[in-house]
């Protein structure tokens, strides 16, 4: 199985917000940059899923558009790691104690009150392993920089985390992507 993970363009909100569940839309331009780029490489057939979020529709509408063999369903799995409270606030004004209580327990901490780094791995394993069952066809993921970096855990058999160490630093720019064999 190749895995394609697309990153969506670039949001449209400030720099240094906390965002993940939060529905923005991204750069129209950078859109359709992204997608022009991303429909000329892409095997066909291949198996395209979208998070639901306004960023990656808008990409996979865009691709659509280019490459209309392409199918792309939406998959709540996809999503992005809710961050509660804290979405939409800058990284600089959440509380110092609540930066640490997350980075003392980071794979069991809900960060903000909904979604845990355990559980982000948790749901992304599930797709990843739907998407196995297909090993010789070409998936597409358009989605987030989280589940990017869930996805390259995944790959090296990381089901759990338990400090933020542990969690990859690196994720597709806005708009690029990755192709994982699993």
């Amino acid at each position: 199985m190749k895995l394609w993970i697309v990153r969506h363009a670039k949001p449209l909100i400030d720099s240094g917000i906390c965002y993940g569940a939060l529905d923005l839309a991204a750069d129209a331009q950078h859109t359709f940059q992204a997608a022009h780029a991303l429909a000329q490489v892409l095997p066909a057939p291949c198996t395209v899923l979208v998070s639901p979020l306004q960023r990656c529709l808008q990409l996979s509408d865009a691709l659509s558009a280019l490459r209309p063999d392409l199918k792309p369903q939406t998959d709540a799995s996809l999503r992005e790691m809710d961050f509660g409270k804290w979405e939409g606030v800058a990284w600089d004004a959440i509380p110092l104690a609540a930066m640490q209580t997350w980075t003392d327990d980071f794979g069991a901490h809900r960060f903000g009150g909904v979604e845990s780094a355990n559980e982000v791995l948790a749901r992304v394993a599930q797709g990843w392993n739907a998407a196995r069952q297909h090993k010789n066809e070409d998936h597409v993921w358009i989605t987030h920089a989280g589940v990017a970096r869930a996805v390259q855990l995944i790959s090296q058999g990381v089901l759990r985390v338990d400090s933020a160490s542990q969690w990859p630093k690196e994720a597709p720019g806005y708009g690029q992507w990755w192709c994982v064999n699993g």
